[in-house]
């Protein structure tokens, strides 16, 4: 009976411990694409000051 309980912790350990670092690859990536989006806007809204001069 305890050599079943400690594979169940041992498993849960290793699902949690997988889980945890998909989260943070997750969150990592999520402050990636703010900051590309951020830098697309930012040069967006460059060049459509700079076409508005031209004009």
């Amino acid at each position: 009976m305890m050599n079943i309980l400690l594979i169940v912790v041992a498993i849960i350990a290793v699902i949690l411990l997988f889980t945890g670092g998909f989260v943070q690859s997750l969150n990592f990536l999520l402050w990636v694409g703010i900051v590309l989006l951020v830098l697309a806007v930012i040069i967006w809204l460059v060049r459509m000051l700079t076409g508005s001069r031209r004009a």
